[in-house]
């Protein structure tokens, strides 16, 4: 698969404060963004688990971890109309 570089700026500090280095800060960013594409419903989860070097599997963990479910849960009258014709 091709890859695109990108170069972001961040405050040094940011790295002091959060004690983490150059890669595990680029590393969480990548799973923070990819849980909220995820969210937002503009990727899959094969998708994400992809941008955050995961497997499917650790992402749904990751998912779970941050109280985000892979389940869609409907409108209460929609739940109620889906359950009647089952």
């Amino acid at each position: 698969m091709k890859m695109t570089n990108l170069n972001i700026s961040v405050p040094s500090e940011i790295f002091l404060v959060l004690r983490e280095n150059e890669n595990q800060f680029a590393d969480d960013m990548k799973k923070y963004t990819a849980l909220n594409l995820y969210k937002k419903h503009k990727l899959s989860i094969g998708q994400c688990a992809e941008l955050a070097n995961m497997t499917e599997e650790d992402f749904i963990y990751f998912l779970s971890e941050n109280k985000v479910s892979i389940f869609e849960y409907l409108d209460e009258s929609v739940l109620r109309e889906e359950l009647s014709n089952a």
